[in-house]
């Protein structure tokens, strides 16, 4: 008779399987941040709901990928409690993706009849620390 252990392992690594590995980790990650962050900073329209989604999953992912790596973590994948480390990791990093967005669309928007060099200037200005009001 088979042991139960052997047999709950290939249970698990089926489901693991099922749900993409570490990439289905890191997509669980983005979608829960992309679910707080919609219901704390709820969109105005249907189209910024959408950059919403868009911006806070790369984020999750791509931030999540950026602190591993930098960090070399990637030894966290080698067991359960590991994994939902790397998960807590990327749900954080997507957490500032949709609000980074907003900002530079806001202060885009703000300056919708402005040319180029005047917002390249002003920029410029906001890099030395200079406050223009």
């Amino acid at each position: 008779m088979e042991p139960t252990s052997t047999g709950s392992s290939a249970v698990g690594l089926a489901v693991w399987k099922a749900m993409g590995g570490m990439a289905g980790m890191g997509a669980m990650g983005a979608g829960l941040a992309t679910l707080v962050v919609m219901c704390v900073l709820r969109p105005r329209t249907q189209s910024e709901w959408i950059v919403g989604v868009i911006s806070t999953v790369i984020a999750s992912i791509s931030g999540g990928a950026a602190v591993i790596q930098h960090y070399e973590l990637h030894h966290w994948a080698e067991n359960p409690v590991g994994l939902v480390a790397m998960l807590g990791l990327s749900f954080a990093c997507g957490l500032p993706g949709w609000a980074i967005v907003r900002w530079g669309f806001n202060f885009f928007d703000k300056r919708r009849k402005a040319d180029i060099a005047e917002v390249v200037g002003e920029l410029r200005d906001l890099a030395k620390g200079k406050v223009s009001e």
